[in-house]
């Protein structure tokens, strides 16, 4: 239900399409802000666990309620003011030959750190007492990655999976 004023990009909220976005909000923030909140006060893991996949499971109903309660046309609105700002700021299509280097590096680091850590983890400070930490670092390390490579590479990462897909080298 969103109402059109003028043109196509200007739109009003109505009561349900915020409604809505506050539920699917709820859906995200419950979830990650309530399973820390049950493990700082203490419970006991299986209560910890228990009340985590009713959060979760409660988060993934509030999401298909705030879908209901948006309506189509609600969803759809905000369906393409994300996509529209993903398409704005997400990777450039194509990027320097420096610029993707760089950006291998940071792809393949985390793979040759999860190889070799295993087989010599008294090399990395703290990674035998805090490999959570490493982990993490490594995941954002290769997300980040993505990013800086462009969308070409992710044509690329995508032929992969392909059978039929042919690599096509430029003489330079």
């Amino acid at each position: 239900m969103i109402e059109q004023t003028g043109s196509s990009d200007q739109a009003v909220a109505t009561p349900r399409l915020k409604i809505g976005v506050a539920l699917f909000f709820l859906s995200v923030v419950l979830p990650l802000a309530g399973i820390p909140a049950l493990v700082a006060l203490g419970f006991s893991k299986v209560i910890v666990t228990s009340l985590s996949g009713v959060l979760l499971v409660g988060s993934e109903l509030l999401g298909i309620a705030a879908i209901a309660v948006m309506g189509k046309p609600g969803f759809a609105y905000i369906k393409n003011k994300v996509l529209g700002f993903l398409k704005r700021h997400g990777p450039p299509s194509t990027v320097n030959p420096r610029r993707y280097f760089i950006g291998l590096v940071m792809f393949c680091v985390p793979f040759l750190f999860a190889w070799i850590s295993v087989y010599t983890p008294e090399l990395f400070p703290g990674f035998v007492s805090h490999p959570v930490v490493w982990a993490v670092g490594g995941d954002v390390l290769l997300l980040t990655s993505l990013f800086v490579l462009g969308g070409d590479f992710w044509d690329k990462i995508r032929a992969l999976f392909t059978y039929n897909a042919r690599a096509e080298f430029s003489q330079h």
